[in-house]
């Protein structure tokens, strides 16, 4: 017998969401200097954000929603169904989508072949001797997989979490009080706040990077453009730092009652005698890892020149091209990647209506209003960009999708900052690596978070403590040592 159950729309999320949209198209008047127009589109992507963040529907679903708004209503091009749409699908043409996309899908192999398990279990039998240490090689596994694994929550929940819970467990800590205190609550913390530090610091890290790229192409001189190898050597020391640092700023508020473990490189040794000698799959891995990094780098045009300048988003068809004709992974297995189709669809609809809020205006008539708002205060533009990067990351509170607070704050801070007089580069990468930094906050500030927390070896106290105390030291090393760092490399 079929099933003949629906799963229907959330009625009060979407009410809301449908509510905001009404409201501002057709109560609130368009203000002085900006299109009627331009003024819908607002609507529309308020609505959207908010049917996003009220999880109405699954966000791809809200996504091919909002595509058939677009359309139907005519808000980017007036009076021109046939180019209303070839808007509201303009989105699917941009590259970056489908770097993100295709990098996911490379990045199933890390799990089929068990290449990740196998790094991270070999850094302990290196490292695991003592707790902290075991620590740094759970948070360097991570970094080491971060530049080809854009999933986030696949990287710190699906391969990294395994590895840690597996080790607590060995040391007889469990996910219960009077257990997880040994040493199962201190790799939680470590696993949970390794991750928004790793997701900063590549654009292949996580799936809203690209987004931001596009963002800041959109809102600052376009003649900068920031690119694969700009983004990693940016964020290259100030993330070492971090990664060095949060270690023991979780240790100082949750330390461990185990502080030595002898045991723990027999047991990953064990582990890797279990995983047998490197396969042939894994070699083939490690070599399409490889050769991404060396064409995202943009080593061959270092070496032979402009014209041998390879798009990162090709340099990902490369490497699953390969993946594919060696049989690493199968097209049926491509094709059953739900997260990566899934990611394409909402980040073209996305994509697609942040950009045109740029095009219609609406984003500089905001940062002006806002610009003037702060301006009215007397700050000069360091206290100002202070501000605006101080609410824009703790406003993440309130979301419980990083994509949706990106979406909605990221081009108008960017553009009020502007505004303010700061340098637009060193806003820009300020607010864009802080991005994945404010993921450490709450249990649900990003995918990886209900995972890792839900394993039951923190309280939500201990999570929101050491999530908070992380965010500051995080954003004091960025601000001031990435600020000096991008100074120093000529970034602004």
């Amino acid at each position: 017998m079929k099933n003949t159950q629906l799963a229907p729309i959330k009625p009060i999320p979407a009410l809301v969401a449908v509510a905001l949209t009404l409201i501002i198209w057709f109560i609130i008047p368009t203000p002085e200097g900006v299109s009627e127009n331009a003024w819908q589109l607002l609507a529309l992507f308020v609505g959207t954000i908010a049917a996003i963040i009220g999880k109405a529907l699954p966000i791809g679903a809200i996504s091919i929603i909002s595509i058939s708004l677009v359309a139907i209503t005519g808000v980017t091009n007036p009076g021109n169904p046939k180019a209303a749409l070839g808007d509201a699908l303009s989105g699917f043409s941009n590259e970056l989508i489908w770097l993100i996309g295709i990098s996911i899908m490379i990045s199933m192999s890390l799990t089929k072949t068990g290449l990740g398990a196998r790094i991270g279990y070999f850094l302990i039998s290196l490292f695991g001797k003592r707790t902290v240490g075991i620590a740094y090689a759970l948070a360097f596994a991570e970094t080491i997989l971060a530049p080809v694994t854009p999933s986030n929550t696949a990287r710190g929940g699906g391969i990294i979490h395994p590895i840690m819970r597996s080790i607590a467990t060995s040391f007889g800590s469990k996910p219960e009080r009077g257990s997880t205190e040994k040493i199962g609550r201190y790799l939680a913390l470590v696993n949970y706040n390794t991750n928004p530090i790793t997701s900063a610091m590549f654009i292949t890290a996580t799936a809203p990077n690209p987004l931001i790229v596009a963002l800041i192409y959109e809102g600052t001189d376009p003649s900068f453009h920031l690119t694969w190898g700009m983004w990693a050597v940016a964020a290259f020391v100030p993330g070492i730092i971090s990664l060095l640092v949060m270690p023991w700023v979780v240790y100082l508020i949750c330390p461990p009652e185990i502080k030595k473990t002898p045991d723990a490189p027999n047991f990953a040794k064990e582990q890797l005698k279990e995983l047998g000698p490197l396969s042939l799959p894994e070699k083939i891995t490690l070599g399409v890892f490889g050769l991404l990094l060396f064409m995202w780098a943009g080593v061959p045009a270092m070496i032979f020149g402009a014209a041998f300048t390879i798009s990162p988003t090709t340099a990902a068809f490369i490497g699953l091209s390969i993946l594919l004709i060696t049989g690493v992974l199968e097209w049926n297995e491509v094709l059953g990647n739900k997260g990566a189709w899934d990611t394409v669809v909402w980040f073209s609809a996305l994509v697609m209506m942040a950009g045109f809020l740029g095009k219609l205006g609406l984003v500089s008539w905001l940062a002006v209003t806002v610009g003037n708002g702060i301006d009215d205060f007397g700050f000069n533009w360091i206290l100002g960009m202070l501000i605006l990067v101080l609410v824009y990351v703790y406003s993440h509170y309130f979301f419980a999708s990083t994509t949706a607070h990106i979406t909605a704050m990221f081009a108008a801070f960017l553009a009020a900052g502007i505004a303010l007089g700061a340098p637009q580069m060193l806003l820009a990468l300020t607010l864009a690596f802080s991005s994945s930094l404010m993921m450490s906050l709450t249990h649900y500030g990003t995918g990886t978070a209900p995972i890792i927390y839900g394993s039951g070896y923190t309280t939500l106290g201990e999570w929101w403590k050491v999530g908070f105390a992380t965010s500051v030291v995080n954003l004091a090393i960025w601000f001031y040592i990435g600020g000096l760092w991008w100074k120093m490399l000529g970034y602004w």
